[in-house]
């Protein structure tokens, strides 16, 4: 009731504005007319032209007036409703739209359409952010939770050496976790935030990986996994520590995802003008639904193995990967392991 209130009043004050108009062209028409009349520049005998231009003066204030009502509403009912939907916007409304996308008017439509894919926009970064915000808090509420609870057992008194000595490893655990979380918010956000890869130098990328490789040791020879290395010697320009992130995520996740004693494969070949690194597993898979979130924030596809990540990995991964210019494919299937391979522009100076 407001909106048609409201759009009534511009399609008022444009008929007014119009009829003003006419009115003043029609006065200086009535002034013609008495010029006329008056000085006799015309003889009016033969030339009886006062009471043609009365009508055409009259006709044309109503006529004009007539269309620009008309008109007028046609044209002023989608800027109110612009208006109106942008009202809603300002108080967080984000599923408004227009409904006048298809108005004869082309600028009309355009606008419509404009307005909506905004507003879709806005709508999308207001659910990421409400996600993010929920998720961050989950993410940081369960190791708290576990720190306060462990150090609460640890006030007892009773407590053996080894139940002490385990709920400080507990606690040391969900501090590390803390520790990461937080170390991964301020990488994405700084990413996100950055357009172009800085501080480029020249390094020997299969060197790189051969030192994530042996960063991991400690948790690949615990779990007794064969390694497939084939890496050709490859000088690439880039940035080293970002790209050594990507390296340590792809192999920690291969690592954890695989089971005691199978294998991993990590090769590095060049081929033209891309280099492509494929770190391959056995272990345990992931479903076709899962594949399609895996590069979301906070996304574990594997509930039963939670706690020792936090879901933001491969969106770094990804996040780098998109900065160097470069793709990142995934193959993989429930029970028989997954393939990331990595596609970088390669550069040869």
């Amino acid at each position: 009731m407001k909106q048609r209130k409201q759009s009534g009043n511009l399609w008022g004050i444009l008929v007014q504005m119009v009829f003003l108009i006419m009115m003043a062209a029609a006065f200086l028409m009535s002034l013609m007319a008495f010029a006329i009349v008056n000085f006799q520049i015309f003889n009016l005998n033969r030339f009886n032209v006062l009471w043609p231009i009365v009508f055409a003066m009259i006709s044309s204030v109503l006529i004009g007036t007539g269309i620009t009502a008309l008109a007028g509403r046609k044209i002023l009912a989608p800027i109110t409703e612009l208006s109106e939907a942008a009202k809603e916007v300002a108080k967080g409304n984000f599923k408004v739209r227009l409904g006048s996308e298809n108005h004869r008017v082309q600028i009309l439509g355009e606008m419509a359409a404009n307005f909506n894919k905004m507003v879709q926009e806005l709508n999308s970064i207001e659910t990421l952010r409400n996600d993010f915000t929920v998720n961050v808090s989950h993410e940081f509420k369960t190791p708290i939770a576990a720190i306060e609870g462990y150090a609460s057992l640890m006030q007892d008194k009773d407590l053996t050496v080894e139940e002490r000595q385990e709920y400080s490893r507990l606690i040391m655990e969900s501090t590390r976790q803390l520790s990461s979380l937080s170390s991964n918010i301020l990488k994405l956000s700084k990413l996100e935030n950055q357009e172009f890869v800085l501080e480029k130098a020249r390094f020997d990328l299969d060197e790189q990986i051969r030192h994530a490789i042996l960063l991991l040791e400690s948790q690949w020879s615990e779990k007794l996994l064969n390694l497939d290395i084939a890496l050709d010697s490859v000088r690439f320009y880039g940035n080293e520590d970002l790209l050594m992130q990507v390296w340590l995520n792809l192999l920690g996740n291969a690592v954890k995802f695989t089971d005691e004693g199978d294998e991993i494969a990590v090769s590095l070949t060049v081929s033209g003008n891309t280099v492509v690194v494929r770190i391959a597993d056995t272990g345990i898979g992931m479903s076709a639904e899962v594949l399609g979130h895996i590069f979301e924030k906070f996304y574990q596809g594997d509930k039963s193995r939670s706690a020792e990540g936090n879901g933001l990995g491969l969106s770094l991964v990804r996040r780098i990967i998109d900065l160097c210019g470069g793709s990142i494919a995934v193959e993989s299937n429930p029970g028989e392991g997954s393939a990331f391979t990595v596609t970088l522009p390669y550069i040869q100076l």
